[in-house]
């Protein structure tokens, strides 16, 4: 199974990752967020696209998420994994989860392929919005890597960028959610309407709003991102394609 993963722009910068080419994938949607890096970890090849772009220079509602999952697919890739850095609204700080549903607050974006406007409208089933194969696989390379994870959880998808209020948070939770991101929808949706297994796994860096008295800025964040970004290159390197 041929494996993508889709992350933070810092992701070609790990010493682990062996670096074999980089392409450029045309889409019918535009310019995906970076060209696509072809690479291994511990001899399993992977396909990364850094989706805030180069220097990080995207916010999370500016994202060509179609151009992305549309490049993926191009190129043959079967598999996707979303890399996550979230607020924990029931999860502190440092924890790894690989969340099995997901509630989109986002609005505006494009998020669909089937927009009528090609005459082809398809109703993609939704009620598992993560594949369960690819997150089995995940938690599984977690466990082998010696790492705690949550193997459940439901990841709030907000607008962005700014982070949220803490009435927000409290709604969120009050509707059940776990972790709160920006990025995961409309990348699953997309993903399911080409028919692609696609999977988070996701990195606390911070009490989300409300839920700590520490005023969230990006040294709260920093000092736990290394931990993060740590977990991650060891799930990767524990996977077999």
């Amino acid at each position: 199974m041929k494996l993508g993963v889709i992350g933070g722009s810092g992701l070609s910068h790990f010493e682990e990752l062996e670096v074999m080419s980089r392409e450029i994938v045309r889409t019918p949607y535009g310019e995906p967020s970076a060209p696509v890096v072809h690479g291994k970890i511990n001899g399993t090849e992977f396909c990364f696209i850094p989706r805030h772009g180069a220097g990080h220079r995207l916010p999370p509602h500016r994202i060509n998420y179609r151009a992305n999952i549309w490049a993926m697919k191009e190129i043959g890739v079967e598999a996707v994994i979303a890399l996550a850095t979230v607020g924990g609204i029931t999860k502190g700080p440092e924890t790894l989860i690989t969340p099995d549903q997901v509630i989109d607050y986002t609005w505006g974006r494009e998020h669909t392929f089937f927009d009528g406007l090609n005459g082809n409208v398809t109703h993609a089933d939704f009620t598992s919005p993560f594949c369960d194969e690819l997150r089995q696989r995940l938690i599984d390379a977690a466990r082998g890597a010696g790492l705690d994870i949550v193997e459940t959880g439901t990841y709030a998808a907000t607008q962005g960028p700014r982070l949220e209020s803490a009435a927000e948070i409290r709604r969120l939770e009050q509707d059940g959610n776990d972790i709160v991101g920006m990025t995961v929808m409309p990348e699953a949706g997309l993903a399911r309407e080409l028919g692609l297994c696609y999977a988070a796994i996701a990195t606390v860096v911070n009490w989300a709003a409300g839920k700590s008295d520490e005023e969230i800025t990006q040294s709260v964040i920093d000092r736990h991102l290394g931990k993060g970004l740590a977990d991650y290159m060891a799930v990767l390197s524990a996977l077999n394609a």
